[in-house]
């Protein structure tokens, strides 16, 4: 798998491909910056996709370095690969997710005050997991018990069917996938 560097990051990178590899860089500090950066994204792009040995020498060998170039790259990525996907797992949120629901309907038929008067309720026990460290088999769950009326329950299925078609379109799509 080649990796594709976005326009900017290719273009810093540039500057690091015509100069020799034991020579000091004559230039401004923020050329010197955006070229680290770059640098940076690739590494971290290439952690973050897991891109094997050979993948990375055919990503590098695609933005133009020399032969001695790629070895020092390639070495550092192979010294630093473990190192850079620790720290990009870290910095990973963690959100909930659905484990289980259970639910129960009650409805009291009359009060003393109004003996005609039905009002249904429906309580909500909602079991959410979060993963707990890095590995991904030890886990917390955490219930929150939710109570509403049928008719805010009917207004918030209708919301988050709406929302569900809404990440479901293509200009969602367009953005998760600048997020991974």
């Amino acid at each position: 798998m080649l990796l594709s560097l976005k326009d900017d990051h290719k273009q810093h990178i540039s500057l690091l491909i015509s100069q020799p590899t034991n020579e000091k860089l004559d230039v401004q500090p923020e050329i010197i910056r955006n070229a680290v950066e770059g640098l940076v994204n690739l590494l971290v792009e290439s952690c973050r996709h897991q891109l094997s040995d050979i993948d990375f020498h055919d990503t590098v060998l695609t933005l133009g370095f020399s032969e001695e170039h790629q070895e020092t790259l390639e070495s550092f990525y192979r010294g630093k690969k473990q190192e850079i996907y620790d720290v990009l797992s870290q910095l990973t949120l963690d959100q909930p997710h659905y484990h289980d629901l259970e639910w129960r309907f009650e409805v009291q038929v009359a009060s003393r005050a109004l003996q005609h008067q039905v009002t249904p309720l429906i309580t909500m026990n909602l079991a959410l997991e979060t993963k707990t460290g890095l590995a991904s088999d030890s886990t917390t769950t955490k219930n929150i018990v939710l109570q509403t009326d049928p008719t805010n329950l009917v207004h918030i299925t209708q919301v988050l069917e709406e929302a569900l078609q809404e990440s479901r379109s293509q200009h969602s799509r367009r953005i998760q996938r600048s997020f991974k």
